[in-house]
């Protein structure tokens, strides 16, 4: 789906920054309580500003799928991403049967890499989820692993946070049946390193990129796309 993403972007000229500067995604963020949540009308600013070839995703947590299409048709986004809870005792939550019910809008599912329980499948529930997904009838195409939130994380903060995933131990878990990207605490000071110790082609930042919640850096951005692209070269 992409290789470098850089999400909650908030301003048109920060998205057609983002576009020059060599990104391939950028994401919107729709998200309840977050500080890059955006409304319809800005949603749309930022829209259009992103050029054909780089693909428009919109980021939601625990929205109902009319919604996410009522949004993804107005401003005509590429893709959605899914960063809700993974089960049904938290809120906001994405429920497998979501990608279903969006069918004709590809779903990037935002998944967590569990760490706290040694010897577990640190990817048990992302695989658990995926799975689901497919026996519901339509699996996500891409998976963004971010770093753990506690059972009772609101929407806000389940991204963006600048929290690290362990690149080691997501590199031990191994793989999932979906395309996969690290997202975590990256910033142009790490993101190869962590391509280089995950082995993944993917990449995803907000926080890592910014002067400001909301607000990005065109320096941070420019050194954080060229870095990762010279990751990417590096990989076998």
């Amino acid at each position: 789906m992409f290789h470098v993403k850089i999400c909650g972007v908030t301003t048109a000229a920060d998205a057609a920054m983002v576009a020059a500067a060599g990104g391939d995604a950028i994401g919107l963020n729709f998200v309840s309580g977050s500080p890059r949540q955006l409304d319809l009308i800005r949603g749309r600013e930022v829209a259009d500003a992103i050029p054909a070839g780089v693909l428009r995703v919109g980021v939601f947590a625990g929205t109902p799928a009319a919604e996410i299409r009522r949004i993804a048709h107005e401003l005509a986004l590429d893709v959605i991403q899914l960063h809700g809870h993974l089960d049904g005792d938290r809120e906001p939550v994405d429920p497998p049967g979501l990608c279903r019910e969006l069918v004709g809008l590809p779903v990037i599912r935002a998944l967590r890499l569990e760490t706290s329980r040694p010897g577990i499948d640190a990817l048990a529930e992302a695989r658990q989820w995926i799975a689901a997904a497919a026996a519901a009838g339509v699996s996500p195409v891409m998976a963004i692993i971010d770093a753990a939130v506690s059972r009772g994380t609101p929407s806000g903060q389940l991204g963006g946070t600048g929290e690290r995933v362990d690149w080691t131990a997501l590199a031990q878990a191994g793989s999932l049946p979906v395309p996969m990207a690290v997202a975590g605490g990256l910033t142009p000071d790490n993101v190869a390193e962590a391509i280089r110790i995950t082995g993944l082609s993917a990449v995803d930042t907000a926080s890592g990129v910014e002067a400001a919640p909301g607000r990005k850096d065109p320096r941070k951005v420019r050194d954080f796309i060229a870095a990762a692209r010279r990751g990417l070269e590096a990989l076998p």
